[in-house]
């Protein structure tokens, strides 16, 4: 019996798959040959997953992979009506990111609570001005997205001293409703988004949300770039509606050099890198390997996504 055809959606550096050698024949495609090779492939590993490109290929003609895995957390870029009604099992990275990212968070919301941007722009301009941080400890968060990534923050934070609220899809034991959203971000000091984009979330940061957060609450994006209006945020900032933000995602990327994000006056603007840590490309490959081995065993596998809803289940 042949070994199975894995198909790579390749970017720099590639993965390294040489514990599959003699067990899979391993395929490499890029944005512009995907969909030739989509039909031969049993197997397809997303790692390039800034990339539409399965997203366009996808609905094309003749046979596709049983099996899709992105090496993200987020399944948006993938996800089109012919793969979500198709038999195809699609897994993601879940347990690979979210530690760094609430790592991140942390770092986000201590670098504010004690103005460390401000001591930096002072160092650089050699001025000495005495100011006031903000403490931490006893402070108010609400974290929108219930999924690991947005309970690892909520976890982070408490250990710092926060009291912290979680907003699911559906309401649960420790989870709140997103009927109860508006309450929470009224008393909220941070407010971290960390949900999925799906249908419902897209764009759900807007400008009745930002006025809703009293006038010293800073917004942390870790999510998706689409969950925020951004001109919304810019204008929210500008009339000081609240007091500071974060992104680490927006809804193009790169960022252009021409954005006016850049120059947002209390806005911290990140290259999409709280989730990466000196590694984790190694740890995504390794990862894969074992679903992989799982996978040509005929077992389960675990990181299922629920395509419907754009996430795996169980933390909604």
């Amino acid at each position: 019996m042949a070994d199975p055809t894995l198909l790579v959606l390749e970017t720099d550096p590639p993965p390294r798959l040489g514990r599959l050698t003699g067990r899979a024949t391993v395929r490499y495609a890029d944005e512009s040959n995907l969909a030739e090779q989509l039909p031969y492939a049993d197997a397809l590993l997303v790692w390039d997953f800034s990339s539409g490109a399965v997203r366009d290929a996808w609905p094309g003609d003749g046979p596709r992979p049983r099996w899709v895995h992105t090496a993200s957390a987020g399944v948006d870029k993938l996800m089109c009506p012919e793969l979500i009604a198709s038999d195809t099992i699609v897994t993601n990275a879940r347990g690979i990111f979210e530690e760094p990212i609430a790592e991140y968070v942390a770092g986000l919301v201590l670098a504010m609570a004690k103005d460390l941007p401000g001591t930096l722009e002072l160092q650089r301009r050699h001025r000495w001005r005495h100011r006031e941080g903000i403490r931490v400890s006893g402070s108010r968060a609400t974290v929108v997205g219930s999924g690991p990534i947005g309970l690892a923050v909520a976890a982070t934070l408490k250990a710092l001293g926060v009291t912290t609220a979680v907003t699911g899809r559906t309401a649960r034991r420790g989870i709140h409703g997103p009927e109860q959203l508006p309450r929470l971000l009224a008393g909220a000091d941070w407010v971290i988004c960390a949900a999925p984009l799906t249908d419902d979330t897209r764009g759900m940061f807007d400008a009745r949300l930002f006025g809703l957060m009293q006038p010293s609450a800073r917004f942390i994006n870790v999510g998706r770039g689409q969950l925020v209006v951004e001109d919304d945020l810019v204008a929210a900032l500008t009339s000081r509606w609240i007091a500071g933000a974060a992104l680490d995602v927006f809804e193009h990327e790169p960022l252009d050099a021409a954005s006016a994000l850049w120059d947002v006056p209390g806005l911290i603007v990140s290259p999409h890198m709280s989730g990466d840590t000196v590694g984790w490309r190694d740890r995504l490959g390794e990862q894969f390997i074992e679903l992989y081995e799982l996978w040509s065993a005929g077992k389960p596998l675990t990181n299922v996504v629920d395509k419907k809803r754009g996430y795996v289940t169980g933390h909604d």
